[in-house]
C-alpha cells in the first residue's frame, strides 16, 4: 500500500494527530543533546547555587556616621556601657574568639550592631587555631605586641581558609560584622617582601569573604589604601589619625555615608574632639589596653 492510500484509510485528522506528536518528538530530541550546560546540571549543584544566592542577599547592617559606638578587647566585657546613651545607632566592637556567646545575645538583644574583632595580619600563639599557620606565612614578631607574628599574606591561599573559619565562627555566634586587624602589613617590617598590591589583594579578599556570609567589614588603619579600598569596605576604625596629622582621608568613606571610629591614645580631647566632629567621625579617647574604662566620646553621649 503506498503512503497516499495509507492517509486515506486513517483519515486526515489522525494524520493530523500522528504529524503533531512527531514534531513534538522531534523538537525535544533536538533540545535535549544541545541545550546549555548549565541548564542540566545535577539537582544537588543547583541547590548549592540556591544557597549562595540566597546567602548573598542576607542585608548587612549598615553602620552610618553618628554612631555611638565602644570598642573593648581586654578584660570582661561590660554590655551596658552604652545602655544610658540615648542615641539609637549604638555599636560595640569585641573580640570574636574570647567573648562569650551570652554577651553577645545579650548586647543584640539591645539592637546594638556587635563587631567582632580578630587578627587578620598575624597569627598569636595564644589563640586556638594557631597551629593551622605553617612556619611559611610566619615572619617578624609585632613591636609591643608579643606571641604574635606579622602573615605572609601573599600567600592569600594558604590564608584564606583560616580566615574563612574565623568569619564562620562569627556568624555562628551572630555577630553583625568584623574588624579584622593588622592588614597593612606592608607598610610594616614583617620579614616578607609585600608590595601594596599583595596587601590589596588580600584584604579585598577579606571583603568579599565576609560579604559572602552576610557580615559587614570595617578597613582597618592601611590608610594608603583608603582610595581603592572604600568602595569594599562597610565602615572604618582608625587608631591615632589625628596625632599623626592624617585623618583627611576619611572623607572617601563619609561622602559615601559609612562610619568611620577613631581611637586616640594621647592627646587633649580639647584638641581633636572639634576636628573629628567637623569631619563627621565618631572618636574615642581611650587607653592602650582597651578595656572597658575609661572611654569618652567625642559626641552623642
Amino acid at each position: 500500500m503506498n503512503l497516499f492510500a495509507w492517509m486515506k484509510r486513517i483519515g486526515a485528522w489522525r494524520w493530523s494527530v500522528l504529524l503533531g506528536l512527531g514534531l513534538i518528538a522531534a523538537g525535544y530530541a533536538y533540545w535535549t543533546t544541545t541545550r546549555p550546560a548549565e541548564l542540566i546540571r545535577p539537582s544537588s549543584q543547583q541547590s548549592i547555587d540556591a544557597q549562595s544566592s540566597d546567602s548573598a542577599q542576607q542585608p548587612i547592617r549598615q553602620l552610618t556616621p553618628g554612631t555611638s559606638w565602644q570598642l573593648q578587647l581586654s578584660g570582661t566585657v561590660d554590655p551596658t556601657i552604652l545602655d544610658g546613651i540615648l542615641n539609637p545607632k549604638k555599636m560595640i566592637d569585641l573580640d570574636l574568639i574570647e567573648t562569650p556567646q551570652a554577651t553577645i545575645d545579650a548586647i543584640r538583644a539591645k539592637n546594638i550592631v556587635v563587631i567582632c574583632y580578630f587578627n587578620a595580619g598575624g597569627s598569636e600563639n595564644f589563640r586556638s587555631d594557631y597551629d593551622r599557620f605553617p612556619a611559611s606565612v610566619q615572619g617578624k614578631g609585632l613591636d609591643m605586641w608579643p606571641g604574635e607574628f606579622w602573615l605572609d599574606v601573599r600567600q592569600v591561599e594558604v590564608l584564606r581558609p583560616i580566615m574563612q573559619s574565623r568569619m564562620d565562627l562569627a556568624v555562628e555566634k551572630k555577630c553583625d560584622g568584623v574588624d579584622p586587624d593588622n592588614v597593612d602589613g606592608y607598610t610594616n617590617d614583617t620579614g616578607f617582601p609585600l608590595a601594596a598590591a599583595d596587601q590589596l589583594a588580600y584584604n579585598k579578599m577579606l571583603a568579599n569573604e565576609a560579604h559572602a556570609r552576610g557580615l559587614s567589614i570595617g578597613l582597618k588603619n592601611d590608610i594608603d589604601q583608603i582610595p581603592e579600598l572604600s568602595h569594599d569596605f562597610d565602615w572604618a576604625l582608625n587608631e591615632q589619625c589625628f596625632e599623626f596629622n592624617e585623618c583627611e582621608i576619611y572623607s572617601h568613606f563619609t561622602s559615601k555615608n559609612k562610619a568611620v571610629f577613631g581611637v586616640e591614645y594621647e592627646g587633649d580631647i580639647k584638641d581633636f574632639c572639634p576636628k573629628a566632629n567637623a569631619a563627621n567621625l565618631d572618636w574615642l579617647k581611650k587607653e592602650l589596653a582597651l578595656d572597658a574604662r575609661p572611654r569618652t566620646a567625642c559626641r552623642l553621649d
